[in-house]
């Protein structure tokens, strides 16, 4: 049994919270040249390179229950689709907008467990998701008057990886988390190479196959290490701290992300969307207090 380290599973949590909006600018800056399918599937190819030896070479376990393989499956359809639509938003929005208006995701996790999963919801909590909805509109209207309906491709992800996060807490006490990602990334390879490679030819331009740079290259690759070692750094923060103490630490992918933005892009977000992003996060940190509040609460019943 893992002893909790709550210092080191923050400072995991901060890797994630730096390298996750690095990964995004990468993408940004990819997503000018190289079209979003084949961007896609070498980040999915790189993480099933980086961890497939890993799992051999440690002696995990692998094999998955038929039922747990149809999820695994779903999940990287989910998990496909959600990288995909976010490459494309960034192709239009400002790094920091796109990843604010994503950050929707928390309140819609929380009325999916509600109305799917029939858990619990008190009135405050429902207040601080319309707020939380509210300062989501702020970040996306500014955005939406510039680029039209790309504006809103953000609010399809948080959809995209709330119905992503559902699907793996149900196969997450079944499964070795390495293992799953290696796993994932090989049913990704296998699901869009056939697809990218019968589509060659087509008038879909993002999902053909080019030449791309040795630069290109590079930043590819990157790409695929940055996703890869994130979400490894995520996974193994919840091994030694609890989940609520690491989830306000999250929202710290914004700042980075402005930060990361205006160096790379200059860009900055303006008045209104700032606002947007500071509702955001209080309705965002007001709902993981209150769910942290009534975990203690049922602990001392």
């Amino acid at each position: 049994m893992t002893v909790d380290r709550p210092l080191l599973g923050i400072m995991l949590m901060l890797g994630f919270c730096v390298l996750a909006p690095i990964g995004d600018a990468v993408a940004k800056v990819l997503g000018q040249t190289v079209p979003i399918g084949q961007l896609v599937l070498i980040r999915f190819a790189v993480q099933a390179v980086l961890l497939i030896p890993l799992v051999w070479a440690t002696n995990r376990v692998w094999r998955m229950t038929q039922r747990i393989a149809l999820l695994t499956f779903l999940r990287t359809l989910l998990h496909i689709f959600g990288i995909g639509a976010m490459v494309t938003a960034l192709k239009y929005l400002p790094l920091a907008d796109a990843i604010a208006i994503a950050f929707v995701m928390p309140f819609i996790m929380l009325l999916l467990g509600k109305f799917a999963l029939k858990e619990e919801v008190g009135a405050r909590r429902f207040f601080a998701c319309a707020v939380g909805f509210i300062g989501t509109l702020l970040v996306v209207q500014p955005s939406f008057a510039e680029v039209g309906w790309p504006a809103l491709l953000p609010v399809v992800v948080a959809f995209n990886f709330a119905l992503f996060m559902l699907v793996t807490r149900q196969i997450a006490k079944e499964t070795d988390p390495i293992s799953l990602q290696a796993v994932s990334g090989m049913m990704a390879v296998a699901v869009m190479l056939p697809v990218l490679l019968v589509l060659q030819g087509s008038n879909l331009a993002q999902l053909q196959l080019v030449q791309v740079s040795q630069m290109e290259w590079t930043l590819l690759l990157g790409i695929g290490v940055l996703g890869t070692v994130a979400h490894l750094l995520m996974t193994w923060s919840l091994r030694y701290a609890p989940s609520a103490t690491l989830a306000p630490m999250q929202y710290l992918e914004i700042p980075f992300a402005t930060v990361i933005g205006f160096i790379v892009f200059g860009d900055l977000p303006n008045p209104t969307a700032s606002l947007g992003i500071a509702i955001t996060i209080a309705a965002g940190l007001y709902i993981i207090l209150r769910e942290r509040a009534n975990a203690r609460a049922l602990a001392v019943a």
